[in-house]
């Protein structure tokens, strides 16, 4: 699984003009999911989403997490997370999981998710509006793999 997780002011997800899922502070995470990913996957994105320490804490210092400040997170599955371009300028996206094994995991993300720190989500495989106000910008890339 490959995540970026953006720290932001607020966060929503629109589909067909319907707002269906939105948090006020908080972490947005863009979702990719591969193949052969698995609980292990699952287990690494959400033990780093919900405790990553890169909220401010008093003396101005990236020391908090969203589950210490009592923020949410916005999880939104984005399979291009996981698009190839290094041919061309075409991206392939080969390395996704396809829908019938992504979509179980994705939820199974989100449920864990939801067991340790608030969680929203978009709709899997929908056309989704994304929108947000990154705050700082911090952005993070997590990759269950370890590839970087």
């Amino acid at each position: 699984m490959k995540a970026v997780v953006q720290r932001v002011k607020n966060a929503s997800v629109t589909v067909g003009g319907e707002t269906v899922g939105a948090i006020e502070g908080g972490l947005l995470v863009l979702l990719g999911v591969e193949p052969d990913d698995g609980p292990e996957d699952i287990a690494y994105i959400v033990k780093k989403t919900a405790g990553l320490r890169i909220f401010e804490d008093a003396e101005g210092k990236m020391n908090l997490s969203a589950l210490d400040k009592g923020l949410k997170v916005l999880l939104v599955s984005q399979f291009t997370l996981l698009g190839d371009a290094r041919k061309g300028f075409r991206p392939s996206f080969s390395n996704a999981a396809p829908p019938s094994v992504a979509i179980p995991l994705y939820e199974e993300t989100a449920a864990k998710l939801r067991e340790v720190i608030p969680t929203e989500t978009g709709i899997f495989g929908a056309d989704m509006q994304v929108a947000l106000v990154n705050d700082g910008p911090v952005t993070i890339l997590l990759d269950s793999r370890r590839s970087y």
